[in-house]
């Protein structure tokens, strides 16, 4: 990853412990929102996504839970093209460091997005010509991995290697979850609890 307007900013802040906002370079709007402290350990990855229900719920990286919006991570507010907002909570803790990394749609390179799953296989159209080469997809509406693609091991038709963020497990190689497709990527059929459950809901980021 690159830092780029449009496509993709990193910041580092100081967390206040009362609602405040965080300025960024993004130049757009983000869409997905990834929040790490830096100082303690034991914290959680603190996520926000478009895909999500309100702007106040949150979802965590490093767990396959679904989404919660039993606090006030984001003081109710959605990202703008210069700050994004925290409340008093676990992503902004008074005088902690944290990292932020933000991401959003830039027509031809990424796609911040959501999808509902049908249990067939579902065409996923990013705006891309070459197809993704990166796809990493969680699904919110109940407990679910979040599941890593890429290029580099192979996104083809058939199985594919896949990385679990929530987990310390190894690639699972065995399992075929998606396939190429130029425009994007494509959710393939029976796929199941992780990436394609019928009438459940999945957020996901893509690069071409």
């Amino acid at each position: 990853f690159k830092r780029a307007p449009g496509f993709m900013d990193v910041v580092a802040y100081t967390g206040t412990g009362s609602a405040t906002t965080v300025n960024h370079n993004l130049t757009v709007a983000p869409e997905f929102v990834i929040t790490k402290m830096r100082t303690d350990a034991g914290y959680d990855w603190i996520c926000w996504h478009s895909g999500l229900s309100t702007n106040n719920t949150y979802i965590q990286l490093n767990y396959g839970a679904t989404e919660n919006s039993n606090s006030n991570p984001w003081n109710n507010t959605a990202p703008t093209s210069t700050q994004f907002s925290l409340g008093n909570w676990e992503s902004n803790t008074s005088s902690k460091n944290y990292i932020a990394y933000l991401f959003a749609t830039l027509s031809g390179i990424s796609k911040v997005g959501s999808y509902t799953g049908t249990g067939n296989a579902i065409n996923v159209d990013c705006g891309f010509t070459s197809g993704a080469r990166f796809v990493l997809i969680k699904r919110t509406d109940s407990n679910g991995n979040w599941v890593l693609f890429d290029s580099t091991r192979g996104i083809v038709s058939g199985n594919d290697p896949y990385l679990r963020p929530n987990s310390t497990q190894v690639e699972t190689t065995d399992e075929d979850h998606i396939g190429p497709l130029n425009a994007g990527f494509t959710v393939s059929a029976g796929s199941g609890n992780d990436t394609n459950a019928s009438g459940s809901n999945y957020i996901f980021l893509a690069i071409a």
